[in-house]
């Protein structure tokens, strides 16, 4: 997985954790916190698959105006942990 992007010129911070554990046939929480500055919203936190040769493919979108898109072959294995809350905690789980 890609951590949590940040637009170039942003002030707050990205929290995320450098490594998660997961066991096979159990859920596994990727964690990711942005500390917004004064004046800054989160309207949107995209999530993206590192693949081979560093090519990406989109799992999901979390978006503040238009909900949760997660990709085909990743609908309903991704799921919002926070589902209905702010953006800030743009944390995932994956079953």
């Amino acid at each position: 997985m890609v951590p949590c992007h940040v637009p170039a010129g942003r002030a707050g911070v990205v929290e995320v954790q450098p490594s998660v554990t997961a066991v096979l046939g159990q859920d596994v929480v990727l964690p990711c916190r942005y500390r917004a500055q004064e004046q800054e919203q989160v309207v949107q936190v995209t999530w993206l698959k590192r693949g081979p040769e560093g090519t990406r493919a989109r799992l999901a979108v979390l978006d503040r105006q238009h909900g949760e898109h997660v990709q085909e072959p990743y609908a309903g294995r991704v799921l919002r942990r926070a589902a209905g809350g702010e953006l800030e905690d743009g944390a995932i789980v994956l079953r």
